[in-house]
């Protein structure tokens, strides 16, 4: 059964937005598919890190550094990132879908490639890798694998999972992950890399092509590391008589054991390429393919850089070993035969020149234009900007947080690619923040509410705000939202519109006051400061009957200023001294039952003899003598009377 069609990925809609189409290559860090980017209608090369690697946070942050460094580059020779994210346990990255081989296919299809070809191929590395070098970036695992060659002829350069920044150089054992048959000696003695490191791999890479193998060769890789730290790096012409002197002293200048010998960086290598160009008559330009076809899973057709022009060989004129007139005929034969090989060679080599140059003018990669940069335009600027290069244009809108509405935010394709004359460029133009519906938000936990919000790119402030409500604790009140254009903030507890990079207050219960009625007041206290409330200085105090003394009558039923409570608002308790005291009245001289209803009204109960309460006694006693005769008693004391019956 096909792989490809065994993958569970295949057919997937990645993010909601990339629709996985097959898989085109396998790595020991990602697969790579060919997918459709359903939204731009076009299609892309989806890298997606294994799932095994996927919590790995070193390999994540690996796979985020080649996204960051390879969009920081805009070269025509560098593979173009356009995303990054993650979608539930897929990592992925967007990447530019170039249908083609690596160079490390065409090496082991061809072995050995011609001087035309190496030449070609160096030149678009050496132009991507400038511009990765002129930005600061140290791309760190320069090989063939990561060289590209489109069909349509473009090379370029890609996989930056490993660049850095060229001030942070430092490599430890764990981040000598490029591969070893192109490690730089330094990296091998001191763990350091920087731009030179790079040149160094393209110097191996540079004696590969000629010669059809590695310069070093060992069962461990400890052996060739050693190879690459001790041994001067052999001139290729020993391998392939074919390799003319100005490319066997770039391989040796590249290759140089001290990075202080090698080119400062791979402008400097680029510059020294092309003077050889000059001095050989060699065209670096890619020609019709002329070698079979290759396949890779997704069953495309990959057509293979041609042989390209043979290289001139090598005339020797033998040395005379006579000096009679027969052995002088022969050696001017000789040198006839050679000059008219030579001027053979020199007319095959112009012939072939001037059809490549034809070819690149007349329908070729010179024949294309390039796009121009528009992101950040106004449209009409950016409609101006592409005509004038003779293309059309036609408009897409999409939502952005950060590009103002009716600017452009790029193109498709994007800049710097070339296309044909009076083709059709989609300018990206702004349609400013997205609007979303919010649904109902009070009475959810504030962590999901936070989700809600975050999922439709509002932005949720650092704390939420807390009330004391009757609403359970932890659940939200409301929620405010305040427009990123200006404007007053408004309400979205039972649901709104907003738009994106909005900001939100949330307004969460703590649950209602405590009620502290009746505790004693250091319980009170103590109950309100744990509810993150404060308690007013100078307690009031209040005679009850119902409450006993030290403990509290009431609480402040409303917040100081009106509205709800809040964490550190005061509340004010009032404390029962217990019942008021009962001034005893003087009932002396009353009847029985007139200094009963006295005291009784008053809450004091009266005591006395027991032949008081017989039937009709209550009129009949005289009170003639009471204790106390004076002064308090609490609520329910009792006054003792003595009585007289009346003559």
């Amino acid at each position: 059964m096909n792989t490809a069609q065994a993958d569970p990925l295949i057919g997937r809609l990645v993010d909601g937005r990339y629709r996985v189409r097959a898989r085109i290559a396998r790595g020991g860090m990602a697969t790579v598919y060919v997918a459709t980017d359903m939204r731009l209608e076009r299609r892309i090369a989806l890298k997606v890190m294994h799932a095994h690697l996927s919590d790995d946070s070193a390999f994540q942050s690996r796979f985020i550094q080649e996204a960051r460094s390879a969009a920081r580059l805009a070269d025509p020779h560098v593979v173009n990132v356009f995303d990054q994210g993650q979608d539930g346990e897929i990592a992925y990255l967007v990447m530019e879908y170039l249908p083609g081989i690596t160079l490390r296919e065409l090496m082991r299809e061809q072995k050995r490639l011609t001087v035309t070809q190496t030449v070609t191929i160096m030149d678009a590395i050496l132009s991507g890798l400038a511009a990765a070098h002129r930005a600061g970036i140290v791309h760190r695992d320069v090989k063939p694998e990561n060289v590209l060659l489109a069909e349509d002829g473009r090379i370029k350069i890609g996989d930056f999972g490993l660049a850095r920044a060229t001030t942070a150089n430092t490599a430890s054992g764990a981040q000598l992950l490029g591969t070893i048959a192109y490690l730089a000696p330094e990296l091998v003695t001191r763990g350091t890399a920087d731009a030179r490191s790079d040149i160094y791999a393209l110097g191996i890479m540079l004696y590969e092509m000629l010669v059809g193998e590695q310069p070093y060769k060992g069962e461990q890789p400890m052996q060739i590391a050693f190879q690459h730290a001790t041994e001067q790096v052999p001139r290729p012409s020993v391998r392939n008589p074919g390799v003319p002197d100005q490319l066997d002293e770039l391989v040796l200048w590249a290759t140089d054991k001290s990075p202080d010998e090698r080119p400062l960086n791979a402008q400097a290598m680029l510059e020294r390429l092309r003077e050889i160009e000059r001095e050989l008559g060699i065209s670096p330009v890619p020609t019709a393919s002329t070698a079979a076809p290759v396949r890779h899973d997704s069953g495309a057709v990959t057509k293979i850089l041609p042989s390209g022009t043979a290289v001139l060989p090598e005339v020797v004129s033998p040395a005379p070993s006579d000096t009679d007139n027969g052995a002088r005929l022969r050696q001017r034969t000789a040198r006839r035969r050679a000059r008219g090989t030579l001027l053979l060679s020199l007319v095959l080599l112009l012939a072939v020149a001037a059809g490549g140059a034809g070819w690149w003018f007349g329908s070729g990669p010179g024949s294309l234009i390039a796009v121009p940069k528009v992101a950040g335009m106004t449209l009409a600027q950016a409609e101006q900007a592409v005509k004038a290069e003779g293309l059309t244009t036609k408009t897409t809108p999409q939502s952005s947080i950060t590009v103002a509405k009716g600017s452009v935010i790029g193109s498709e394709p994007g800049e710097g690619e070339r296309v044909e004359k009076e083709s059709t460029v989609t300018l990206i133009v702004s349609s400013g923040p997205a609007e979303h519906t919010i649904e109902k938000l009070s009475g959810r936990t504030a962590d999901e509410v936070r989700q809600i919000l975050q999922t439709n790119r509002v932005k949720v402030s650092g704390t939420a705000e807390e009330y004391f409500d009757k609403l359970g604790s932890g659940l939200v009140l409301n929620v405010r939202i305040t427009p990123r254009a200006g404007g007053d903030d408004y309400a979205c507890g039972d649901g709104c519109q907003v738009f994106e990079d909005d900001s939100a207050v949330i307004q969460v219960s703590l649950g209602p006051v405590p009620d502290v009625v009746g505790m004693k007041l250091d319980d009170a206290k103590r109950t309100l400061q744990d509810a993150r409330l404060k308690v007013a200085d100078g307690t009031p105090e209040e005679w009850s009957d119902t409450v006993d003394k030290g403990s509290v009558i009431s609480q402040s039923a409303e917040r100081p200023g009106g509205g709800s409570w809040r964490p550190d608002d005061t509340v004010t308790l009032t404390v029962s001294k217990g019942p008021q005291p009962i001034t005893v009245p003087n009932v002396v001289g009353m009847t029985l039952t007139q200094a009963k209803a006295k005291l009784e009204g008053l809450g004091l109960r009266a005591k006395y003899q027991g032949w008081g309460d017989l039937p009709g006694f209550g009129d009949m006693a005289t009170v003639i003598e009471q204790k106390p005769a004076d002064g308090t008693l609490p609520k329910g004391g009792t006054v003792t009377l003595t009585l007289k019956l009346q003559g």
